[in-house]
């Protein structure tokens, strides 16, 4: 069972990234899916988390209204559209999946991470 997250990269402030989260050995049909970072020195904060039914998604006020998240069952695979980039969302993002639900803490299975830099 794998999650492997991609797509990050050096962005400029008010940049775009689309981060992807490609399951492989199970489906994540029957998954919530969320994304989290972690930056240096702090800790590991949840960024979003959609339902298994892609109907439901949530996110913390730090990053609303600027990224988005949605699910393509049929490819597998999950995707973290982040736009209005901004200095502070630099850090490895990992998505992770759980059968439970979105409040679970920890999720069941993580991937390996991606780095997110916004800079200048």
């Amino acid at each position: 069972l794998q999650l492997v997250e991609s797509g990050g990269g050096l962005v400029q402030p008010g940049g775009s990234l689309r981060l992807s989260c490609a399951a492989s050995g199970f489906t994540l049909d029957y998954y919530v899916i969320g994304w989290f970072r972690q930056a240096p020195g702090k800790e590991r904060e949840g960024v979003s988390c959609i339902s298994s039914s892609g109907d439901t998604t949530n996110y913390p006020h730090s990053v609303k209204g600027r990224f988005t998240i949605s699910r393509d069952n049929a490819k597998n695979t999950v995707y973290l559209q982040m736009n209005s980039l901004k200095l502070e969302d630099t850090a490895v993002y990992y998505c992770a999946a759980d059968p439970v639900g979105c409040g679970r803490d920890p999720f069941e299975y993580w991937g390996q991470g991606t780095l997110v830099t916004v800079s200048e």
